[in-house]
């Protein structure tokens, strides 16, 4: 299994940029809950070891990781709210919260790898996108660690406002228990409108 490494940031480096951002998202999936996305550069002389795509760490290595991240790399998160995703569709809504990331970085990153072949439009800087980057490039992969748990951190605590959907467990993606509460218990504040699953409890004759 390839892991993933510096060789995207060390390119860049070599066109003359400095502050070099991996970018990624997290929850286009879900019936519910935000979109998430993290903006995070890393440091060249300390990449936390053992960096991957978040889906393939379990939960005990990505919260290591994530400190690891923390303690050496500047990091920001954002989010695109249930509403942004329902008015604009999931894919802007996640583009949006990418750019919302990337402009938290503060100073700004002069150069983005992106997860993904889409460059948001939002974004000023050079940028490049990278197709399943979290698994090729240690900065996206930082990225998607902190994008995770973020978000399955936000999940969490709705469950304890909406007990019986699991998102605890499911962070809000269409398990069984997920889909069974949907009809059993209705429709949340939380979840997303325009998903067909949801969208057909509210309207169905």
């Amino acid at each position: 299994m390839t892991q993933p490494d510096y060789s995207y940031e060390q390119a860049a480096r070599a066109k003359g940029f400095l502050r070099i951002a991996g970018v990624d998202e997290v929850g286009r999936g879900p019936l519910a809950g935000p979109v998430t996305a993290a903006a995070v550069i890393l440091d060249a002389e300390a990449i936390p070891e053992g960096l991957n795509d978040s889906k393939k760490l379990s939960l005990k290595r990505r919260e290591a990781l994530e400190a690891d991240i923390f303690g050496s790399a500047e990091v920001a998160i954002a989010h695109a709210t249930v509403e942004e995703i329902d008015s604009l569709n999931i894919l802007r809504a996640s583009h949006l919260a990418m750019e919302r990331a990337v402009a938290a970085l503060d100073p700004p990153p002069d150069y983005l790898l992106i997860d993904g072949n889409l460059i948001p439009k939002g974004l000023t800087q050079p940028a490049e996108g990278v197709v399943k980057g979290d698994g090729k490039s240690v900065s996206i992969a930082a990225a998607s660690i902190v994008a995770k748990l973020a978000r399955d951190r936000v999940m969490v605590d709705l469950a304890q406002q909406f007990p019986g959907y699991g998102w605890e467990k499911n962070a809000g993606y269409p398990s069984k228990q997920h889909r069974d509460a949907l009809i059993e218990l209705g429709v949340t504040p939380h979840h997303r409108r325009s998903f067909k699953p949801v969208h057909n409890i509210l309207y169905q004759e």
